[in-house]
């Protein structure tokens, strides 16, 4: 299966798997595509993801590792709803996180 990975304008960390049709898969992903590819996303997931940035074309397989999300959940989303939206990871640096006070009783 081969998807286009497209970078949000609104969130940092926030990205867009969204599959391309095996026809046009061969093609370069930056010639314009027969379609609309954001078809399928909701007017709402739309606004919240802001301005699509053209990140990379990727063709996944079970076997391929992704850095932040399981490869099969992405597999099953891309051929269920035609897109996959992966959201920043939670906890690890918040920007509203008050600044650490130093070591304590030291």
């Amino acid at each position: 299966m081969h998807c286009d990975i497209y970078r949000a304008s609104t969130r940092e960390g926030m990205y867009l798997y969204i599959a391309v049709d095996p026809t046009e898969a061969l093609i370069e992903p930056r010639v314009e595509p027969k379609e609309d590819p954001f078809a399928q996303v909701s007017d709402s997931l739309k606004r919240a993801f802001g301005r699509p940035t053209f990140v990379m074309r990727l063709h996944l397989t079970p076997e391929r590792k992704l850095a932040r999300v399981p490869v099969q959940d992405v597999i099953e989303s891309l051929a269920r709803q035609g897109y996959y939206l992966q959201l920043p990871p939670e906890g690890l640096i918040s920007p509203n996180a008050v600044e650490p006070e130093g070591l304590r009783g030291a």
